[in-house]
Parts: C-alpha cells; structure tokens; sequence
C-alpha cells in the first residue's frame, strides 16, 4: 500500500510541483492550503509524513506542527519544514514545535526524495 503524504503550503504552484513529484515516486498526495485547513486531513485516515511551508496565513507552519503534535496519532510522524527560511532560530522553533527537519526552498526534487525516504518509517 502506497504511503501517504500531505502537503502544506499555500502557494498552489509549490503544491502542485510536489504533488507531482510525490506523486511520480508512487506516494498518496494529499494537500492543504494552510495549516488550518491541513488538519481537516487529520482524522481522515493514516498520514506517513507531512511536509509543510512555514510561512503561510491562518495558521503558520510552526502552529500548525504544534497542532499535529497535540494530536496522539501524529507524535511520531515525520514532519519536514519546506520553505524559504533559513534563519537558525527559525530552525531551532521549529525543531521545539516538533519538526523533524528541514528542506530549503527552491527545492531539487531528487533531492525532496532522498529527504523523504530517510525519515519515513
């Protein structure tokens, strides 16, 4: 059965390019404009791994991990941040929120997966 893999990001090109790419490697897509519209993903079933931008409106990557990871469901899931920021103390909130990393936007998608495939369980 094919993985699972939601998209957080409210730029509709950077979902769609990811979507694809994710797509293409065999992964279930799903997609959230921001962080608040993501959690109705949720309780929708199994999610294997989050990727999600930081900057957003609504509710910001960082709230938006915090959310996730109040949910007992999703304490272990990977959560990778996908953004422009790279500032260390953006890094260091985010790793507190409970990311697992971090992949600086723009992306190479080959390099999206080899992120993917060593926090995926």
């Amino acid at each position: 059965m094919a993985k699972t893999i939601l998209i957080v990001d409210d730029s509709e090109s950077i979902r769609e390019i990811v979507s694809f790419t994710l797509e293409n490697e065999g992964y279930n897509v799903l997609v959230g404009e921001d962080g608040q519209d993501a959690l109705k993903h949720l309780n929708k079933g199994p999610i294997d791994l989050i990727l999600t931008d930081l900057h957003m409106p609504v509710m910001n990557g960082i709230e938006f991990i915090k959310a996730v990871r109040s949910n007992a469901d999703y304490k272990t899931v990977p959560i990778l941040f996908l953004t422009t920021e790279s500032q260390a103390a953006k890094k260091m909130e985010a790793k507190e929120a409970g990311a697992t990393g971090w992949i600086i936007k723009p992306f190479v998608p080959a390099k999206l997966i080899e992120a993917i495939n060593k926090v995926m369980r």
